[in-house]
């Protein structure tokens, strides 16, 4: 296969699944990692796709307004795994927690300790990922199951969430704006993110710097719902400095020096 052929051919992929992992081309087309790199670097010059970690994603408007969890696990991954560590350190034993189905939850309940804790999730994926963790009690809210991201939505969800009063709730959101507050490109989790914030006794929200600034189509909540905004060093000064004259506790995590161990 000529490179040319290789290169419209990878584009084709990316388009069709939305996401694709490096390793997943190098299989496909039987040649190194390496070269595939070269490939997405050309084909980001040329506006074709954009590069991201472990892969590349499409630049084509999505027929859904949720992203699938294949793109989101490659957006950003370094900032969202340290979150999810600065994340953990504010869970105690003996707490009860709800996450969401956002991939930093989904790191999140990689990270957190074996010991006893209760975990409420609309995630499939936190629900798999906490099952060999003998001392954490899982407890998922069932409903209505949407494949793009592997969470259950809809009125048997959002009932499920009204039975229980946490200690804590942790979500993303796709826009965290200092004057609009949290909001979400689709409904569905909007009024699930929002019933998770009213089980909660604290609230803390897990934003890499991408979402600042940005509001999306449907909201979730105020920003006077949040009591702990935790993001990179990349997020803006002028934003944080924001969240906190308006009360809210923020925790700034430093991407760059430190390791990943998830």
């Amino acid at each position: 296969m000529l490179i040319a052929e290789r290169q419209q051919r990878i584009v084709e992929l990316v388009n069709e699944r939305e996401s694709v992992r490096v390793s997943e081309l190098s299989k496909v087309f039987s040649v190194t990692e390496e070269t595939i790199r070269r490939d997405l670097e050309k084909l980001e010059k040329n506006k074709k796709l954009a590069r991201s970690h472990g892969g590349a994603v499409s630049l084509q408007p999505s027929d859904s307004s949720e992203t699938p969890y294949t793109k989101r696990e490659i957006i950003n991954v370094k900032e969202k795994k340290q979150i999810a560590l600065e994340a953990v350190k504010h869970v105690n034993s003996g707490d009860k927690i709800i996450l969401d189905a956002s991939t930093t939850a989904w790191y999140m309940a990689k990270a957190l300790p074996d010991e006893p804790l209760t975990v409420l999730t609309n995630s499939i994926k936190v629900a798999l990922e906490l099952s060999d963790k003998k001392e954490i009690t899982v407890i998922s809210t069932g409903g209505t199951l949407l494949s793009k991201s592997l969470s259950y939505v809809g009125p048997l969800a959002e009932a499920s969430l009204k039975t229980y009063f946490v200690d804590k709730t942790f979500i993303s959101c796709k826009g965290l704006h200092t004057e609009r507050g949290m909001s979400e490109s689709d409904e569905h989790q909007t009024i699930i993110k929002r019933t998770m914030v009213n089980c909660a006794e604290r609230t803390y929200v897990l934003v890499d710097y991408s979402k600042f600034g940005v509001q999306d189509f449907s909201r979730i909540d105020q920003l006077d719902a949040i009591h702990r905004v935790i993001t990179d060093h990349n997020a803006s000064p002028s934003a944080l400095q924001q969240l906190e004259d308006k009360g809210i506790e923020v925790t700034v995590v430093d991407t760059v020096s430190q390791q990943e161990v998830i």
